[in-house]
């Protein structure tokens, strides 16, 4: 995995102290922000969950309708969370594996809090009926470009870094996040020519849309959580990666499957006939990477089990890999096209397999990658490892539920609005039980981010354990030293052996 010097050297220390301080604010603020966006959208989701089983639910609120509460819901977790979570893990990771400090911290910092205005606009035009009924590009028209503009001023940087990086290999890591970084402009841009420049027929239209939705996840959430997980468990196990021809066999296939999906969610609709197949096979074809990924990772977490059960970081990214595996599954079971595929289209399994992909894979992974980056950047410890197991504990109760009752009530409600023997309102009796419990679990998950969005800020102030020591899940871990290296954990940052050592 590395072909790094097998002794860490004070230079490396103060190289990546330095590279941790040159990124401390852009970090934290993207960090904090996200937290703060995260229990907004849990929020609303909450709010809109209601709705479905309670349509009275605060039916006096004219901007608090489903048709705008659950868009906001969702706009806000893509954009104001997963983003901006995935700027601080791409910015931060791409400078410590490129050696270099970061010049223009104070510049991401200023296109950061443009990022938050337009993601603010965006969510204010939603619930004032200005969005544009298009999943997941809700925000109002004249945003894409500013964001856009805005992505490029955060992300160019860590290009430059590995462009200008000391020769050297090129670990996988960097592999997923150089795909990100370049995928999500093409998929963004090529979208928004189409569907607002250049519209076309709404039926078409509405088949890009898909498409985008399916990209996003698979071609920016997934190579970002993929980088950190590759980066994480090498360098907090003290191992290297299990296999590195499972890496570039699951990094490959996601590259070449990845782009044809999506189009199946227009199964019946008059496009052309091979569209929908197409999308569908590419859906469950996605199996193949995520199997080689979570495998490999999986494998090379399992070489160290004290470790993995006892740090934040693992237990989190571990977690994480769970549900990409189950989304792979899933990607199988719901993408059937004379079976499962009609029954999902227009029911709750739709919005269980988004919220598995963005919450259950996505963000699990990006909460090992605070959990590990913020000591370094902080100087300081975790204060509580109590509050790190509510969080973990809470939130993995919460996104289970929602997955197993979104997908397995999506299908209870399909079959009801297949039936058309029976009136329609059979479906939405058979979804109602789900609907209660999707709106517990989300109450479960608003909890947990609450302590770790209060826990985040209070280590962006600074206010820490100073100490060198991480805050484990364990009080007796079993090890003579900190499984995250011998000289502490907060300026060396791993184990600092010839296997890990990126």
């Amino acid at each position: 995995m590395s072909s790094a010097s097998p002794t860490t050297t004070d230079q490396d220390a103060l190289l990546r102290a330095g590279i941790d301080r040159s990124l401390r604010h852009p970090v934290m603020f993207f960090m904090t922000s996200g937290a703060a966006w995260l229990a907004v959208s849990i929020v609303l989701g909450i709010i809109a969950s209601a709705k479905v089983h309670s349509p009275g639910f605060l039916s006096g609120c004219g901007w608090l309708t489903y048709g705008r509460v659950f868009p906001a819901h969702i706009n806000a977790f893509i954009y104001g969370w997963g983003f901006q979570a995935a700027f601080a893990v791409i910015i931060w990771m791409m400078a410590r594996l490129s050696r270099k400090e970061c010049t223009a911290a104070g510049l991401i910092l200023v296109a950061g809090h443009v990022w938050n205005l337009v993601v603010s606009a965006g969510l204010i035009g939603i619930l004032s009926g200005n969005g544009t009924g298009m999943p997941w590009m809700e925000f109002p028209a004249f945003t894409w470009p500013v964001m856009l503009v805005t992505y490029f001023a955060i992300v160019i940087w860590s290009f430059i870094q590995f462009r200008v990086r000391p020769e050297g290999h090129v670990y996988i890591s960097q592999w997923y996040i150089l795909a990100a970084i370049v995928w999500f402009p093409w998929v963004f841009l090529t979208v928004n020519t189409l569907l607002h420049c250049l519209p076309g027929h709404p039926v078409m239209g509405a088949g890009i849309n898909a498409w985008y939705k399916s990209a996003l996840i698979f071609l920016f959430f997934t190579p970002v959580a993929l980088g950190a997980a590759y980066y994480l468990a090498p360098k907090v196990t003290g191992r290297a990666v299990h296999s590195y021809s499972l890496a570039k066999l699951g990094f490959w296939s996601l590259a070449i499957i990845a782009p044809w999906a999506g189009m199946q969610k227009l199964t019946g609709a008059p496009i052309p006939y091979f569209l929908p197949y197409v999308g569908a096979a590419a859906t469950a074809l996605l199996f193949v990477p995520a199997l080689a990924a979570a495998l490999n990772l999986l494998r090379t977490m399992l070489g160290n089990p004290e470790t993995m059960s006892a740090s934040p970081s693992l237990r989190f990214t571990t977690a994480g890999l769970t549900g990409l595996l189950v989304l792979a599954f899933a990607a199988v079971v719901l993408n059937l096209p004379d079976s499962t595929l009609p029954l999902t289209q227009f029911s709750l399994s739709g919005y269980g397999f988004e919220i598995l992909a963005l919450y259950g894979f996505f963000t699990f992974v990006m909460f090992g990658a605070v959990y590990f980056i913020v000591p370094r950047v902080t100087r300081r410890e975790w204060l509580s490892r109590r509050l790190i197991s509510i969080h973990f504990l809470f939130s993995t109760y919460g996104i289970v539920t929602i997955a197993l009752i979104a997908l397995f009530g999506g299908l209870q409600q399909g079959i009801g609005q297949e039936d058309w023997q029976v009136p329609f309102q059979s479906a939405a009796t058979r979804a109602y039980p789900y609907a209660v419990a999707t709106t517990i679990a989300w109450i479960f998950i608003l909890i947990s981010n609450i302590f770790f969005f209060l826990h985040l800020t209070l280590m962006w102030l600074r206010l820490g354990r100073r100490s060198s020591h991480p805050t484990l899940l364990a009080a007796d871990h079993g090890h003579a030293v900190s499984p995250h290296g011998e000289e502490g954990d907060i300026d060396n940052a791993g184990p600092g052996t010839a296997s890990a050592a990126h």
